[in-house]
């Protein structure tokens, strides 16, 4: 699901101040919602005092120019002005800086080191090796209309037959075949368990991304769902596959996806929407941004501030209307807002350009047509038109959809419709990723070496086996 998350942004740095030798390569890395981003300081001297340069290696930035950096009596102080970033650490016994990241008021320890970071590779103990005990065949099909090729795997039993069939439906954001995330691969997981339990599994690279063709950053919901329909009549194709018996398992975004096919489709026998929404967008991402916030220890006064600061975001991008329109339109907002802030409460040199260009360059996500549909987005009408039998299964824990609103919403939308077969499961101690969790925070996700419950994929698997037997 989606999630506005902290992005580092280019910037300029000068350096100056003595002391032990500062010069050279420093690296560290930030652990950011469960992510490691490493980073590296390029650091050499000048008449002046010093220069530096930053790398952000996993998000292929390289020689970003930052913006001022004192070193005296062995503390290194780093400023990013453009992205209100700071970083203060003390130099140890010269290969060691211990410090602390910012940025926009919240901190994260970072220390520094002479040496590169090395990815320790996690533990995943659910993650199947080869040889599988069934046929993994990749594959390739189209998107006629799109005029795009689609990569990816599709796993049947061992024994010739002819067999039902599920397509895996991704979550926001680039993702590949195994929904990779968080060092996790919940898709691979969740296609082997069903594969060895008699159901054939598709899934599939999201557009633009991996092995598949097309531009997945100015796609909408309405081409993702294009692209599975093609997953579905490529299946239909095959002579494995049972025609009558298809469904779709769609997690988080593909929650929404799944019921956008299915109730424009006769081909569709059954879907699974698993943390999938039944709320407006904008609605989600409040709640969403609530609930993280409150996870993360962030006061309710906070909280409550930037909700309101971001219900007008959003009014704005409800308006649909043209990209520049909408842009001045926020500009205006957000000079509003920076004069509502009471003079004391403002940082020392913040000036209202400043404010609003750092504001406008964090919803830069918003700019794109992927997020300004989802905000639009409601999905009760595409819920009404579905008439095939459903099961939406939600973690307790889940913060980036809450599950009793949006299992609720999913309900009513499918009895408006008429759909009395539906089956929905709030399941107890399970996150956004239907992993066994302490508090559900996108923070544990990485953290947590299990990637997809047993006791979940169990549910899933029992009430298809009650769709297609």
């Amino acid at each position: 699901m989606k999630v506005l998350s902290l992005v580092l942004i280019t910037c300029i740095f000068v350096v100056s101040s003595f002391g032990q030798d500062i010069t050279g390569q420093w690296h560290g890395a930030l652990k950011i919602q469960g992510v490691h981003l490493p980073l590296v300081f390029n650091v050499t001297q000048t008449e002046s005092g010093y220069t530096a340069t930053m790398d952000s290696p996993n998000q292929g930035a390289f020689g970003i120019p930052v913006t001022s950096t004192h070193f005296e009596n062995n503390v290194l102080k780093i400023s990013i002005t453009n992205a209100s970033i700071t970083y203060e650490g003390t130099l140890g016994d010269g290969k060691l800086i211990t410090g602390t990241f910012t940025q926009a008021g919240k901190s994260f320890p970072m220390n520094l080191s002479r040496e590169e970071i090395k990815e320790v590779e996690a533990n995943r103990p659910q993650e199947p090796k080869k040889p599988f005990p069934y046929r993994s065949e990749d594959v390739i099909f189209e998107n006629k209309q799109a005029e795009i090729l689609l990569a990816g795997t599709l796993t049947m039993p061992e024994q010739e037959g002819i067999y039902p069939a599920v397509v895996l439906i991704s979550g926001s954001g680039p993702q590949n075949r195994d929904e990779e995330l968080m060092g996790h691969k919940p898709f691979l997981v969740l296609s082997d368990y069903l594969t060895r339990n008699g159901i054939a599994v598709l899934r599939f690279d999201d557009r633009g991304t991996a092995a598949s063709t097309g531009d997945f950053s100015s796609a909408t919901l309405v081409d993702f769902a294009a692209d599975v329909a093609s997953a579905v009549q490529y299946l239909q194709s095959r002579p494995e596959i049972d025609k009558s018996k298809i469904g779709l398992i769609g997690h988080s975004e593909g929650g929404i996806i799944a019921p956008m096919v299915a109730g424009n489709s006769q081909d569709i026998d059954f879907i699974v929407l698993l943390a999938g929404t039944g709320i407006r967008g904008d609605k989600l991402l409040l709640a969403q941004q609530e609930l993280i916030g409150k996870a993360a220890g962030i006061g309710p006064t906070q909280l409550e501030e930037s909700a309101i600061l971001n219900r007008g975001i959003f009014d704005i991008v409800l308006k649909d209307q043209g990209t520049e329109e909408m842009k001045g339109e926020m500009i205006n907002y957000m000079a509003q807002a920076f004069r509502n802030i009471p003079p004391a409460n403002l940082p020392s040199g913040l000036t209202e350009d400043k404010f609003v260009n750092d504001q406008m360059a964090k919803m830069k996500e918003l700019s794109s047509p992927g997020m300004q549909y989802f905000i639009r987005y409601d999905p009760a009408p595409a819920l009404e038109k579905v008439s095939c039998p459903v099961l939406a299964l939600n973690g307790e824990k889940d913060l980036q959809v809450p599950p009793k609103e949006n299992l609720e919403a999913i309900k009513a939308g499918l009895a408006k419709g008429g759909n009395t077969n539906v089956t929905t499961m709030e399941l107890p101690g399970l996150n956004h990723l239907f992993q066994e969790a302490e508090t559900g925070a996108p923070s544990e996700y990485e953290e947590i070496e299990q990637t997809f419950s047993p006791k979940a994929m169990e549910v899933i698997l029992e009430w298809i086996k009650g769709q297609v037997e």
